[in-house]
């Protein structure tokens, strides 16, 4: 297992989520991915992200305005 870091800072929907998946398409089942966005729309669009893809949200926080996802790659 392997961790990465993914920063869509400025970058809005559906930017944060196409670059999570391309990133998510070249890891294995297991690494953990933080992303970190700045799109206050992000949070729905992750946790559905995720749900589509059968990833696991292991965790969303926000503060001041940047938002951060930890990802479970799924198999």
């Amino acid at each position: 297992m392997s961790d990465h870091r993914l920063d869509t800072s400025g970058l809005s929907c559906p930017l944060p989520v196409l670059k999570t998946k391309k990133l998510a398409a070249s890891l294995s089942p297991g690494d953990k991915l933080t992303v970190i966005a700045t799109d206050p729309a992000s949070s729905i669009d992750f946790d559905h992200y995720c749900h589509v893809a059968g990833h696991k949200l292991l965790s969303s926080s926000e503060k001041d305005g940047t938002f951060t996802y930890i990802i479970e790659i799924g198999g």
